[in-house]
């Protein structure tokens, strides 16, 4: 029986493990983090203004509604 002796595995050097891609510090169970807050009154704004939007261009479609009305009706009054 030929061949090569087994070789030992290589260790990694002892320290703190690399940090792992979406694993972040969790402080207390059931406490929500400044970070997490943040991000959500952000959403919750970004959402108002989306809101403020659409009922803009709802109000001007229906301005624009009325005025074609109120055309059609003066040039088609008898």
């Amino acid at each position: 029986m030929g061949g090569h002796p087994p070789q030992p595995r290589q260790r990694r050097p002892a320290g703190p493990a690399p940090p792992r891609a979406g694993l972040q510090h969790q402080g207390p169970p059931g406490a929500v983090m400044a970070d997490e807050r943040e991000q959500e009154r952000l959403t919750a704004e970004k959402k108002r203004e989306r809101y403020v939007w659409y009922y803009l261009a709802y109000f001007l479609f229906g301005i624009h509604i009325v005025a074609f009305v109120m055309i059609y009706a003066v040039l088609h009054a008898k």
